[in-house]
């Protein structure tokens, strides 16, 4: 027996790098005013006069003497003895005679 050789062909992956194009997307806000419309109820003011009997009052000041009596503290003066006790100092002297000691050199 021959061995038998078989050759059997493997794919290969290659990478390749493909470039795309990506749309951009712009957004642009449009500002627009829209005009508003309120009703407001206006309330209505009428003004009537009326008559009105204001009453006069007559001020009738009386003058009336009222005597002033005046309040004064007059200060008295009372004198009034004190006794004081005075202590007596008694001063007694009494003569003591202090032996005086003498110091006598004493030949060697």
């Amino acid at each position: 027996d021959v061995p038998v050789q078989k050759q059997v062909q493997v794919p290969m992956i290659t990478k390749a790098q493909k470039f795309v194009d990506v749309p951009q997307v712009e957004i642009v806000d449009e500002i627009v005013e829209v005009p508003v419309q309120k009703q407001v109820q206006v309330p209505m003011i009428t003004k009537v006069q009326k008559m009105v009997d204001v009453p006069q009052v007559e001020v009738v000041d009386q003058d009336v003497h009222i005597p002033v009596q005046k309040h004064r503290h007059v200060p008295m003066v009372t004198v009034a003895q004190k006794f004081v006790d005075v202590p007596q100092v008694e001063i007694v002297d009494r003569v003591v005679e202090v032996p005086v000691q003498k110091q006598v050199q004493v030949p060697m």
